[in-house]
């Protein structure tokens, strides 16, 4: 299970999971990855955030990893 959390100071602002939307919405890992960071960018913009750090944990820059980011710059945040 791949889990998302956004965190602003301490407090958790966004929280997502991509087994929630390939199990039940029927997205391959890939589009769910882009769908969860388009609705970051969404939810920023809500909250007049534009600079954000993304953070790998290790994971190489490809893929799911990948995709999220670029779907979050193309909302607008500035990575």
């Amino acid at each position: 299970m791949h889990k998302l959390l956004v965190f602003v100071g301490l407090k958790l602002w966004f929280r997502e999971s991509t087994p929630w939307l390939t199990e039940r919405h029927g997205y391959d890992p890939t589009s769910a990855a882009t769908k969860i960071g388009a609705e970051i960018a969404k939810a920023a913009k809500i909250k007049k955030v534009t600079k954000v750090a993304f953070d790998r944990s290790g994971f190489k820059y490809h893929g799911r990893v990948k995709a999220l980011a670029e779907a979050a710059r193309e909302g607008g945040l500035d990575f």
